[in-house]
């Protein structure tokens, strides 16, 4: 029987397994990010692990836009009030 591996995943015999679990990481936050952390599962409902996979996409697309030369911003509602938000 031959394996290989292709795109990281095991093939036997011509046949590709499932790919292996997510990655897993220990993340060590600071008082703040514990404490916002906590709030947002309070608000959300949503488990920790969800909360980072949403914070990292959110974070990713963030950067892309802002590389891209796009600014980005946060308007009030009721005020019609807008600024620019700035991710150093």
């Amino acid at each position: 029987m031959t394996s290989s591996r292709v795109n990281g995943t095991a093939k036997k015999e011509g046949v590709a397994s499932p790919p292996t679990s997510a990655d897993r990481i220990t993340v060590a936050l600071i008082p703040k990010a514990e404490g916002d952390l906590k709030l947002l599962q309070d608000r959300t409902s949503l488990s920790k692990t969800d909360l980072v996979n949403r914070a990292i996409t959110l974070y990713e697309f963030i950067d892309s836009q802002q590389r891209a030369g796009r600014d980005l911003l946060v308007r009030d509602q009721q005020t019609g009030q807008t600024q620019a938000i700035l991710i150093l």
